[in-house]
């Protein structure tokens, strides 16, 4: 059985042009095309899943790329995942880190009197 892009798109929840985006981008594969129409098979409703759920998890476009092609074959998805996953929590601790210490000066800004003398005096 395959589907119109209407079809795919509302079940998958995007837009149409979501999924000629992917496809422009190598994300999805090209479909099939019938008098002009594409044509998708089944199968391409978990593999937009995948990239819903990396994309809620802030994977990058080229992250999601990765975790779909750019492992060899007999590398289970689920592991691709975990490397991935693993990778993207380092790099979202580092971004709290750094919201943390900015938090911090901002505070510490706040109650500084000789920054407030300085401040007033720049102008």
């Amino acid at each position: 059985m395959t589907m119109t892009i209407g079809e795919v798109a509302k079940i998958a929840g995007v837009a149409t042009s979501t999924l000629r985006y992917y496809e422009d981008i190598g994300l999805i594969s090209p479909p099939i095309r019938v008098n002009k129409q594409r044509r998708y098979d089944e199968n391409i409703l978990p593999i937009l899943a995948v990239i819903q759920l990396a994309k809620d998890s802030q994977f990058t476009l080229d992250e999601i790329k990765e975790l779909l092609y750019d492992f060899p074959d007999d590398v289970p998805l689920a592991h691709r995942w975990q490397i991935i996953a693993e990778r993207k929590i380092d790099e979202i601790e580092r971004v709290i880190r750094q919201a943390q210490e900015t938090k911090a000066l901002l505070h510490e800004s706040l109650t500084c009197q000789y920054l407030h003398f300085e401040l007033n005096d720049a102008l």
